[in-house]
């Protein structure tokens, strides 16, 4: 019965994929408030779709930068389907199919590390969204982890460019909750909902065998406020905003269910 479940949901999933690629593809949004918005809908019909709810805690940010921790794909649909928004993302995501071209057409600002005059393409995509007055959303981590700590270091680049810019910055954090017939089951958040070693089909095959999901979004109270040593250096900088993401995990009830 799992299986044939998994089968059905991953139909429901292809189709909701289609339907949008299609619409994306009548519609054209050409400014990058109509794409956002576009993403958002979207995100918002897959996530009922996947039987996902959420709650949300704290001001939603609606403009300046975002920052949270990193446990799955999920994440990116969450953000987005609370109110439209401009992604960062790795310049990976442009390679991949379907998927690539879905990013660039709803706006995604993308990062090739290491490559020369990428933090500049950065610096100048994030702006447009900042005068556009969109939440500028990026994972300082740079990847995904599998929950065994609160968040990953961050990486600098992103964290300095924004505070260059002179946008406020707001700290947030997901969490996830699985559903009684799930834990009864045997399903973790670690193995079937946060991303680890697993190939991506690999992960979302075990994604579709969950009932139902719960994820909260908590959002701190006020932008961060950098140290002078934060404002002048991009390494106590990045070390103040992961701090802040933490001290935002550490409010919540600690969760039953986060093996």
């Amino acid at each position: 019965m799992s299986f044939f479940r998994n089968l059905w949901r991953a139909f429901i999933l292809i189709a909701y994929f289609s339907y949008a690629a299609v619409e994306l593809m009548i519609v054209r949004p050409r400014t990058r408030p109509e794409r956002a918005a576009w993403l958002s809908r979207f995100c918002g019909r897959t996530l009922r779709a996947m039987d996902v709810s959420y709650t949300t805690s704290g001001p939603i940010p609606e403009h300046g930068a975002t920052i949270s921790n990193h446990l799955t794909y999920i994440d990116i649909l969450l953000h987005s389907a609370i109110r439209p928004c401009v992604f960062v993302s790795k310049i990976e995501l442009r390679k991949t199919f379907l998927l690539g071209w879905m990013s660039m057409m709803s706006g995604t600002i993308y990062v090739a590390r290491g490559a020369g005059g990428s933090a500049s393409k950065a610096a100048e995509g994030m702006a447009k969204g900042f005068r556009d007055r969109l939440p500028v959303v990026f994972f300082p981590e740079g990847t995904t982890g599998v929950g065994d700590e609160l968040a990953m270091p961050f990486r600098t680049g992103l964290i300095a460019q924004t505070i260059e810019a002179g946008e406020p910055m707001t700290a947030s954090f997901i969490s996830y909750t699985l559903s009684p017939e799930d834990l009864a089951a045997g399903k973790t958040l670690r193995h079937d909902v946060h991303w680890g070693p697993q190939s991506l089909l690999e992960h979302i095959w075990s994604f579709l065998s969950l009932h139902r999901l719960h994820a909260t979004l908590q959002f701190a109270e006020s932008p961060i406020t950098f140290s002078p040593e934060g404002v002048a250096n991009r390494k106590v900088a990045a070390q103040e905003a992961r701090e802040a993401v933490i001290r935002l995990a550490e409010s919540l009830p600690t969760s039953t269910n986060s093996a």
